[in-house]
């Protein structure tokens, strides 16, 4: 039986059903929890919750990303996962009364929640809900308060043994804890692949918490949903191997055997820090180990000593501490070379002990998830050092986003590091590169239109505090790049023309002249003053591409850093060229005739499209038979175009794409919601303006 725990977000007053996978047992609940926000400003699309979880389940799937990287490749990293913090109860800093451990689970492994009520500890008060705010001065949730280009904030607590309908939550025991929980993500080049979790955790009880341990517990599982469905079963959760790299205190999963070419990433749990700051090495059962720990365990073995499934709260904090009847370590008890078989496991990573915890005190702790594609081309199951090239380096980059200020990274305060003069460590700060270009791309006949703005040129460098932008890049994908579901859009990318500043050594010193207006360019409804242009011809309509504008700097040699550009992503529009709406040309189809197996099919009968093109603005199409049967009505505006069809969901992400306005997508489905078969057909178009009708055929040959 595979895995499945569906929690289900509904408004206020709703009843959220949870299934458990062991004995099918309907646990309901009234909630106020909130799973409907998730990171997407850079190049990661993660779920997370109010309630001490992330990912989804994929219950939402595939409307909502569960994690996503790339973002809209389909390539998921996470069933699910929560925060785990164990400790004991004292009444006193003495340890007097002590009981314990205790640990409460944001979520667990799928094989127990029917012995733990589902698992998820932490509760919320009525009206919670995820609070999104931004450091992007464009972003609809700008705030002079937030930390990076996307922060989502949640409060919950563990203090409650009951759900708001007053059923008991089996098996918990409340710490007396209170977590805020806030989220950050960039858009950044350099910063696109993380997603950083900071969490404060308070002692809101009137007892102390000694001996605690914080860590992530994390179902992961690296498959292509494209390729793979996640309904498929358990086969689909049986690929992973895993991994730990102590150096970065990075725990890794990555696709041993499932979607192999199609999903060639990995995903890291990575500890970043936490204040206090914890030793690097502790003295525990006789043995001197790293503060940090990395775990791993089967889903529902109940027979190895080291990959065996905890089931009660004792089990739980024993791995939390690396001790589970015995050594139980990384390298220490877990082999390495096992972890990288495929299998099904959860992996976490912790840290602790933190000594104590009296009332009204806090502790803050901050992990990332690091995504990265695996370097080279050697076969997955090898998981060389050279294949996690890509992966270490971005969790480098992770780790100097959370010391900040702090440049040599001793949790001090040095001289010549306090850059905003406030007198204690800044974190979270990242060079920037230039503003990222406002941007307009009208698509046309067999070309496209790309306009943008001058807010770039007006960025100042947070770090040296210089005005240092240099000039601009126009990239661009090639027709069919979609089709090929294994890679992100940035790796389809490429530089179509660059335009710079002169007079320094920097880029080509073209100057702007070609690309200039002598004044700006406006559309209706848009406030934006456009004041570049750059047209891209001899395109093939009805195919799909991206386009996108970026602004680099200078670089700045005083910090060592080279020339930073702003995100491919912020601004980038897919585009399906095409014939613009008319009234005055004759209606068309294509591909005509259309051949199943060609490159443009998608490979499946809900894949397939053709398009009817030089459409009035607003007309009713209806297909016929031979016969005379009608088997298809559509009707056309020139906004919308077919991209509710699977082909759009599939490869577009309906409802991204932007089409010329006189053309419009079908999926050879008819309204009796049946495949067409090999044969002729015959069209109208009624222009619902003039009432003129126009007529045609088109061949299938499938």
């Amino acid at each position: 039986m595979f895995k499945k725990i569906p929690f289900l977000l509904l408004s206020l007053s709703f009843l959220a059903f949870i299934n458990t996978p062991d004995d099918d047992k309907k646990i309901t609940k009234k909630v106020d929890d909130d799973n409907s926000k998730y990171m997407n400003i850079g190049n990661v699309g993660l779920t997370v919750t109010n309630f001490g979880t992330y990912g989804h389940g994929f219950s939402l799937w595939p409307e909502q990303p569960s994690a996503e990287y790339p973002i809209n490749s389909g390539i998921e990293h996470i069933f699910d996962g929560g925060l785990w913090i164990g400790g004991f109860i004292s009444n006193d800093s003495l340890g007097n009364g002590r009981t314990g451990p205790f640990v409460t689970t944001g979520a667990v492994d799928a094989a127990s929640v029917s012995a733990r009520g589902g698992g998820f500890e932490y509760t919320n008060l009525p009206g919670s809900k995820i609070i999104e705010r931004s450091s992007l001065l464009t972003s609809k949730f700008y705030s002079p308060d937030a930390v990076s280009h996307q922060d989502l904030i949640a409060d919950y607590t563990d203090t409650s043994m009951y759900l708001s309908n007053g059923e008991l939550i089996e098996g918990h025991v409340p710490l007396g804890l209170s977590v805020h929980q806030e989220s950050y993500a960039w858009n950044y080049p350099f910063a696109d692949f993380f997603v950083l979790m900071n969490y404060t955790i308070k002692n809101v009880s009137n007892k102390y918490v000694d001996s605690i341990y914080i860590g992530l517990w994390t179902d992961a599982v690296v498959r292509n949903t494209n390729v793979t469905s996640p309904r498929t079963g358990g086969t689909f959760f049986s690929k992973g191997g895993d991994g730990y790299a102590d150096t970065l205190k990075i725990a890794y999963e990555f696709d041993a055997a499932g979607d192999v070419g199609f999903s060639d990433s990995y995903i890291g749990v990575q500890f970043l820090g936490s204040t206090p700051a914890l030793p690097e090495i502790v003295y525990l059962n006789n043995d001197t180990v790293s503060s940090v720990n990395f775990n791993c365990w089967q889903f529902r073995n109940t027979q190895d000593p080291n990959l065996f499934a905890p089931q009660v709260d004792v089990e739980r904090y024993e791995k939390m501490q690396g001790y589970f009847g015995g050594t139980n370590r990384y390298g220490k008890g877990i082999n390495p070379n096992d972890l990288k078989q495929p299998s099904n496991r959860s992996i976490m990573i912790t840290a602790g002990p933190y000594i104590t915890l009296a009332p009204g005190d806090s502790v803050n702790i901050v992990y990332s998830f690091t995504f990265a594609k695996k370097f080279g081309t050697d076969p997955n199951i090898n998981d060389t050092p050279e294949q996690k090239k890509n992966l270490y380096s971005n969790a480098s980059w992770a780790l100097r986003a959370y010391y900040g200020e702090d440049r040599n990274r001793n949790n001090q305060l040095d001289a010549g590091e306090d850059q905003d003069g406030n007198g204690k460590i800044t974190r979270y700060i990242l060079p920037a590169p230039p503003t990222t270009p406002r941007v307009k791309v009208v698509p046309e006949n067999q070309k496209v239109v790309i306009y943008w703005d001058k807010s770039a040129e007006l960025s100042e460098d947070p770090i040296s505090g210089k005005k240092d932008f240099e000039g601009y890049k126009v990239y661009r994908t090639n027709a069919g790049f979609d089709l090929n579901r294994s890679q992100d859009v940035l790796s389809s990318m490429f530089v179509a023309a660059e335009f710079d500043s002169t007079g320094n050594s920097v880029g080509y010193n073209t100057g702007f002249g070609y690309t200039a207006l002598s004044e700006p360019k406006k559309f209706e409804g848009d406030p934006n003053e456009y004041w570049y242009k750059f047209e891209v011809d001899n395109l093939l309509n009805g195919w799909q591409y991206v386009f996108s504008v970026t602004a680099f700097d200078e670089g700045d040699a005083e910090n060592n850093l080279g020339s930073l550009e702003s995100s491919m992503l912020a601004n980038s529009a897919r585009i399906i060229p095409g014939t613009p709406a008319t009234d005055d040309k004759e209606v068309g189809v294509y591909p005509n005739p259309y051949y199943g197996n060609a490159y443009w099919d998608g490979g499946s009968e809900r894949l397939r499209k053709i398009y009817f093109n030089n459409l009035p603005a607003d007309c009713d199409i209806t297909i016929y038979t031979l016969s005379g049967d009608v088997i298809k009505r559509m009707h056309h505006t020139s906004e919308s175009n077919g991209a509710e069809y699977r082909w759009f969901e599939t490869y577009s992400k309906a409802g991204d794409q932007k089409m010329s306005g006189g053309e419009q997508a079908w999926d050879l489905i008819t309204d009796s919601d049946q495949a067409i078969a090999t044969g002729l057909y015959l069209f109208s178009v009624k222009n619902n303006k003039t009432g003129d009708i126009k007529t045609g055929k088109f061949l299938i040959v499938k």
